[in-house]
């Protein structure tokens, strides 16, 4: 009986070992199962793909929740994750909620309005104009209270930056102040008038805006609770 075998090209195989290895793992692998945070059932579904080198976890809506990982991934990595992420799961499904609660209105002045037939455009506008009638009014009540004057005053429309202050001076507003309560501008308006004199936030900073809004600190919440 004669026995014979066949040497593989080392190099050969170890490339097509990894480029087999690199197409069947790029492709994305999806579980879906469910998974339950204080007596509320989720569906969850878990995406793997070999390129991803980190882990996301995303709302897609009120009752499914997304986990983009890499291949290793366990279901037991996804449920520990979501475990240990309840609290702040539980908090963005509430802000999903609201904003779908509150999709048909719009904030003016820390009040609801039906959209009616207003449009997006329409709605910025009314913040637009309703921003630049007032901001000037309050600047230039507590510039003098203050004794500190911007050396320009601009507006613009951002997502997270209600006001800045540059160093010329200038004072730069959000559009989308007048969402919100007017103690809650008339609060940027200080806080950006503070930093005329002080271009950071230090404690200086700080004990300025304090002297002449002494519940900041209150306003500060009041404007965190409408984002």
């Amino acid at each position: 009986m004669q026995f014979s075998f066949y040497v593989f090209p080392l190099v050969n195989l170890e490339y097509d070992c990894i480029n087999y290895l690199l197409r069947k793992w790029s492709v994305k692998v999806i579980e879906k199962f469910k998974i339950e945070i204080n007596e509320k059932i989720y569906n969850l579904n878990l995406k793997r793909k070999i390129s991803n080198k980190h882990t996301y976890l995303r709302i897609k809506s009120k009752d499914l929740l997304e986990i983009s990982s890499h291949i290793f991934f366990t279901k037991k990595d996804a449920v520990n994750l979501v475990n240990k992420q309840e609290k702040w799961i539980e908090k963005k499904v509430k802000i999903f909620l609201q904003e779908e609660e509150n999709k048909d209105t719009y904030l003016l002045y820390g009040k609801r309005y039906e959209k009616q037939n207003l449009s997006l455009e329409d709605i910025e506008n009314i913040y637009r104009n309703e921003t630049k009638k007032l901001i000037p009014i309050l600047v230039e009540k507590f510039s003098g209270i203050m004794k500190l004057y911007p050396s320009s005053i601009k507006y613009r429309k951002n997502k997270r930056t209600w006001g800045s202050c540059n160093y010329k001076n200038g004072l730069n507003f959000n559009i989308l102040l007048t969402q919100f309560p007017i103690e809650v501008i008339e609060y940027v308006v200080i806080h950006e008038l503070a930093h005329i004199k002080h271009k950071n936030h230090s404690k200086a900073f700080w004990k300025l805006v304090q002297k002449y809004c002494n519940d900041y600190k209150q306003r500060e919440k009041l404007l965190k609770s409408f984002l």
